[in-house]
């Protein structure tokens, strides 16, 4: 059966951040949700591209030369391999986009609190 998702249901189902969580796939690409509050590893994702959209909140996306900030309903492309790091001083709510099975950390080696299981869907 075909449904609706209601993002604001969706985003109450969970509380962790940096943890992704699957919501719908198309075209071998997942729509990710995910909360941020603090600062995300640097890392990058050699074999893909990454979407952040700002739901709700505020982030600075890092890179090794300048800082992007982002608020609600704004989006940015994160072209593979571009090394990055997300920040939120508040809690914000984030759309991803990504190919199947991206892995959050990228190849780079991060603290377990930040390694989020891939294919967790709520």
């Amino acid at each position: 059966m075909i449904s609706k998702i209601n993002i604001d249901e969706k985003f109450s189902l969970f509380s962790e951040h940096f943890r992704p969580k699957i919501v719908a796939e198309l075209n071998g690409q997942e729509f990710k949700l995910a909360k941020i509050k603090g600062e995300y590893p640097w890392h990058s994702h050699e074999d893909a591209d990454e979407m952040f959209f700002i739901w709700k909140g505020n982030i600075t996306l890092e890179f090794r030369t300048h800082s992007v900030e982002l608020g609600e309903g704004e989006a940015l492309v994160i072209p593979r391999g571009v090394e990055h790091r997300p920040i939120a001083n508040e809690e914000a709510h984030v759309f991803l986009i990504e190919p199947k099975a991206t892995k959050n950390n990228g190849t780079a080696n991060v603290d377990a609190k930040y390694d989020a299981p891939n294919d967790v869907w709520i």
